[in-house]
């Protein structure tokens, strides 16, 4: 926490639905004290129906200066920013925004796909030229998958449970070059899994994937914070895989979002 929080504390705020499972507050504004701002992330659980209406409420709390989205607001945001990157656009989603001027609009980003990346990396897996299945074409799907591609997999499939959000998506990767084609919820033959789904996170879930069907070879990720262990984690670990926690990949981000957010500009 800061040192103080006082009438010039800048206020952050992280929206989804549910809120219980995030991790970033903490982490955020810890964050922010190591960079030395007098700062702070805090949650709020904004159901969509409520969503555009929480946006508007946003745009006049003048002394917010961001937010950081999650599931399932990162594509319903899109439409309520007034710049974005060309990563935004190309995806349609974004999982942090800040101020263009102050108590004015917003631009956005999305780091997902780069925390991902980062985390592999970190642990030494190297994407280049390996066979990648990826469930889940949301909006940390959809970054993930844009960032698997650039990093030079050889093979990306995508697996949703909706398929014209699932096709839409590969069709737009094609678009930069990807080997990119449908995949199901089978991960033989796949050298990377990742679960980019909510599905895991409460108790008596499906597995996202035939985890029975797993090979020892493949490491296997997950994108949810809470459980840190999903059942999908400890059923891979079980047939002798490598595994990765999504608080991985918000480690792998932490520091390009904290640093988004303290650019927004200041009066």
């Amino acid at each position: 926490m800061p040192t103080s929080i006082d009438g010039r504390t800048r206020l952050y705020g992280i929206a989804g639905d549910p809120i219980f499972q995030v991790k970033s507050p903490g982490g955020l504004t810890s964050k922010f004290v190591e960079l030395g701002a007098n700062a702070i992330l805090v949650p709020m659980h904004v159901r969509p129906i409520d969503f555009d209406n929480f946006m508007a409420a946003m745009r006049g709390l003048l002394n917010l200066e961001g937010l950081v989205m999650t599931i399932p607001h990162k594509m319903s945001v899109v439409k309520h920013l007034d710049q974005m990157t060309d990563r935004v656009r190309f995806l349609g989603a974004a999982n942090v925004i800040r101020r263009i001027t102050p108590g004015g609009g917003w631009t956005g980003d999305v780091t997902d796909g780069l925390g991902m990346v980062n985390a592999l990396r970190s642990s030494g897996f190297v994407l280049h030229g390996k066979r990648a299945l990826l469930v889940g074409a949301g909006g940390a799907g959809s970054a993930i998958a844009l960032s698997l591609i650039e990093e030079g997999v050889a093979e990306l499939a995508i697996h949703d449970a909706l398929s014209t959000r699932r096709d839409g998506l590969i069709a737009r990767l094609k678009k930069v070059g990807g080997n990119v084609q449908v995949g199901s919820s089978d991960p033989r033959g796949y050298d990377l899994a990742i679960n980019a789904t909510p599905t895991g996170a409460k108790p008596g879930d499906p597995l996202p994937i035939e985890a029975e069907r797993l090979n020892p070879n493949t490491l296997v990720a997950d994108v949810i914070t809470e459980p840190v262990r999903t059942r999908l984690l400890e059923v891979a670990a079980a047939r002798g895989c490598r595994t990765q926690v999504g608080t991985s990949m918000f480690a792998g981000q932490v520091d390009l979002v904290a640093e988004y957010l303290l650019a927004a500009p200041r009066e």
